[in-house]
């Protein structure tokens, strides 16, 4: 129950940078945003959806940065 909970979490975050992507014309922010919306389904742990869900809604802030 928890695992389904986080997952709709981040797959409506995901949403939200899929649509900013778009609107910004950001394929970084696409990308994200689809692979927020599509890894819960592949990943059961709790801790692994929390984690890989922080590490890939952090990818655009560094891609901007240059790192």
């Amino acid at each position: 129950m928890t695992a389904f909970l986080f997952g709709a979490l981040f797959g409506l975050i995901g949403f939200g940078y899929f649509l900013y992507g778009k609107r910004q014309q950001d394929a970084v922010s696409m990308l994200v945003g689809i692979a927020l919306c599509i890894y819960p389904y592949f990943v059961a742990q709790v801790y692994l959806i929390i984690a890989i869900g922080l590490a890939l809604m952090a990818v655009p802030y560094f891609y901007a940065k240059g790192f």
